[in-house]
């Protein structure tokens, strides 16, 4: 789903990250409710101090997301804001707009019932009204309208939610439609990164690397035992449509690896001739890397002896350790069928993420209820790249499967489709509009990703062939019978 890559609705999708609208495969299912409890920072509408504290919580995620876009946006100077750096991407000028002019339909509009500011500029700003590579054509408004607007926007929106009812209808309950609005402009702040990455020139962006928390060598891969399990929610109060509703999803045993595929790994498949071995590759797949010479991920190039790579505006090395970045679901599809493997199918992803044997059920998150913390998982641009293979040992699943949230998106073996029961909400093209085979499931969050976008039921999607998105994986087996 990613407003990352533009098609969503997280990567975006990268994904991760939709383009919200105007206001106008394994084993049998049944629908359950017996899903992890809301948690840490999920609190319910009981009494007025449960509604102060949903309030404090979508102020502190819309005051997150916009200290985010400001910094991605204030970086560069104005003549970068309106480039378009790649067709892929739109210009980042748009992106700040469409973020004010979706806080202005949701919340001033839809919530708060007032006219609308700025209706002239509505289709301007309607993704699915103008496709990315044409977005610059149209007349956009000028960095500093468009600061000025998405902060007018924001102003009002301060005094809607101090007032707002947080029940009562759907919109409103548990302050969805807030929550709802903060997670799509960091879905935005994802893309807008993602077009920094794509930029040409010097760095824009600097953040600390990683800090190295590792524990001791660790297994391979994961046994996952087989049986029944609870994917999806019914009661975390931010989640979206197609995260819903919680239901039994049967999955027999398999085994799945510790940690994401790393640069080293992969670079074995590259030295392997596996970019120009056909037998490894779906057939849209091969017939895409030769059309496009693909033969590394993006951003990758051999220099004398030595792979570099291109990370917002620094070359450098790529480092062995690091979970592979910027391959397409072909790209991972096909080096886990070189390996003898396969990508996991969602539903083995969200089983080895969140069942706890122990208990018999689904957590939040692999470490448990609470909220994501820097000592779970690399999330919200906290650093400029995923942390080696093996890091964030306090956020492993109870089965010890490490980095499940946080550093890169993963690819899965599965279609995006929606759940036995599934309604769309609050809007068809959220979601539903992109239901069906030619979008593969991404699973985790990646570094790019807030906290407040991530969870363990979190749904990204984006056709097969896209790169730019800050996507890995990791590969699966099915446990041996008898």
């Amino acid at each position: 789903m990613t407003g990352t890559t533009g098609t969503t609705g997280t990567t975006g999708s990268t994904g991760s990250t939709g383009t919200t609208g105007s206001t106008g495969s394994t084993g049998s299912t049944d629908t359950d409710t017996d899903t992890a409890g809301s948690g840490s920072g999920t609190a319910g509408t009981a009494g007025t101090a449960g509604a102060e504290a949903l309030r404090a919580r979508a102020l502190d995620a819309l005051v997150a997301a916009r200290d985010r876009t400001l910094r991605l946006t204030s970086c560069v100077a104005d003549d970068d804001l309106t480039a378009q750096h790649s067709p892929l991407m739109s210009p980042l000028v748009w992106d700040l707009a469409h973020i004010g002019n979706q806080e202005e339909q949701w919340l001033w509009r839809a919530v708060a019932g007032r006219d609308a500011l700025r209706p002239e500029i509505d289709s301007l700003y309607d993704a699915f009204e103008h496709p990315r590579a044409e977005r610059p054509s149209l007349p956009l408004l000028p960095p500093g309208e468009a600061r000025a607007y998405a902060a007018d926007v924001r102003l009002r929106i301060l005094d809607v939610l101090e007032r707002a009812p947080l029940e009562g209808r759907p919109l409103l309950d548990a302050g969805f439609v807030f929550g709802m609005v903060a997670q799509h402009e960091q879905q935005h702040d994802e893309t807008m990164l993602i077009t920094h990455q794509l930029r040409k020139g010097p760095p824009a962006l600097t953040a600390p690397p990683p800090p190295v928390r590792r524990s001791g060598p660790l297994p391979a891969e994961v046994l996952v035992p087989g049986g029944p399990f609870t994917m999806g929610t019914s009661d975390e109060p931010w989640a979206l449509d197609n995260e819903r509703p919680a239901h039994r999803r049967d999955v027999p045993a398999f085994h799945i690896d510790t940690v994401p595929v790393t640069n080293g790994a992969y670079r074995a498949f590259v030295a392997d001739g596996g970019y120009t071995d056909r037998r490894w590759w779906h057939p849209e797949g091969w017939a895409q890397i030769r059309e496009h010479g693909i033969g590394a991920p993006l951003f990758w190039r051999r220099d004398g002896g030595q792979w570099l790579r291109r990370r917002f505006g620094v070359t450098e090395p790529v480092p062995e350790e690091e979970p592979v970045l910027h391959v397409s679901w072909y790209e991972a599809d096909a080096y886990a069928r070189w390996a003898g493997r396969r990508l996991p199918t969602e539903a083995e992803w969200e089983k080895a993420a969140r069942y706890d044997p122990a208990t018999g059920r689904s957590r939040r998150h692999p470490w448990g209820d609470a909220d994501p913390g820097p000592e779970h998982a690399n999330l919200g641009q906290r650093h400029l790249g995923p942390a080696a293979a093996g890091s964030y040992p306090e956020g492993a699943s109870p089965l010890g499967v490490r980095q499940l949230i946080g550093d890169v998106w993963e690819w899965t073996a599965s279609d995006f489709l929606p759940y036995p029961g599934f309604t769309a909400f609050p809007y068809e093209e959220y979601s539903e509009v992109f239901f069906g085979p030619e979008h593969k499931v991404l699973r985790g969050g990646s570094f790019a990703v807030d906290a407040v976008a991530c969870r363990g039921t979190f749904r990204n999607w984006d056709l097969p062939v896209r790169r730019q998105i800050f996507a890995g994986f990791r590969t699966a087996r099915s446990a041996e019978l008898g």
